[in-house]
């Protein structure tokens, strides 16, 4: 027997390759990405969103007993920046004080390029903070859990949906290179729709995929019409703001 026939199957060759990139990207995780194809990551960035929720979901319930629901949630917003490194509250940042710039899209695009945040990126990431903590700290364990591993999931899948109704705003960057084929896009799809449903349920699943799909698309348009496309910090701000809205809107459901 040949070491080809030995060797595991291209698709599934293609598949692992595609997680050790989505990890690698979405994690601060030390995982070797196998390819820099984003299509042969995208399908699997729900599932890894669904874990960056857990491991916060984790930390809370495991810190609630001792320091109470919102000390403990304080401390699971931390893991989840932690473990993401940051970076999509690094594009919500840039991405608030583009918008707030003034000038031509290609002003707010220096704006996004310069590291140093500004007034608006600061509001933007307070009220971040502010509102991920409002709405998980009333909220029982086991329903922040669910809500983190709902939110982690569609908000990345919503990234997607983001950067497939936005062109590119630059040539060159990780919004050039963030393309995805519709496969991968269905696959993400799918896996969005039964993260959400396994860990919402029902409506609370229904309104919270509804939600992400609306934020993917406006946020697609907005970029387009600030920018003219999508970005590296477009797609990172669309994650945070959809993370946001979606525990928001299971709150709503659960309290």
């Amino acid at each position: 027997m040949s070491v080809d026939e030995l060797a595991p199957p291209r698709g599934l060759r293609r598949a692992a390759a595609g997680l050790s990139l989505a990890l690698s990207f979405l994690t601060i995780l030390p995982v070797r990405p196998r390819t820099i194809d984003f299509g042969a990551a995208a399908g699997w960035f729900p599932a890894v969103g669904a874990l960056v929720g857990a491991l916060a979901g984790g930390v809370r319930a495991g810190a609630e007993p001792l320091l109470g629901p919102t000390v403990a949630t304080v401390l699971a917003l931390a893991a989840l920046v932690v473990a993401t490194g940051a970076l999509h509250q690094d594009g919500l940042a840039d991405s608030a004080d583009a918008l707030g710039a003034r000038g031509d899209r290609e002003r707010r695009l220096a704006v996004m390029r310069d590291p140093a945040i500004g007034a608006f990126g600061v509001l933007a990431l307070v009220g971040w903070a502010l509102v991920m903590l409002a709405a998980l700290a009333p909220l029982g364990d086991g329903d922040a859990l669910a809500a983190l591993v709902t939110a982690g999931a569609l908000s990345r899948w919503a990234a997607l949906v983001h950067a497939a109704g936005a062109p590119p705003a630059r040539p060159d960057g990780l919004g050039a290179g963030f393309r995805s084929g519709r496969a991968a896009l269905v696959l993400a799809t799918a896996s969005a729709v039964a993260i959400a449903a396994v860990a919402a349920w029902a409506w609370p699943a229904l309104a919270a995929t509804g939600l992400a799909l609306a934020l993917g698309l406006v946020s697609a348009a907005a970029a387009r019409r600030a920018v003219g496309g999508r970005t590296g910090d477009t797609i990172g701000a669309t994650v945070a703001v959809v993370e946001a809205a979606v525990c928001t809107t299971l709150l709503g459901f659960w309290r």
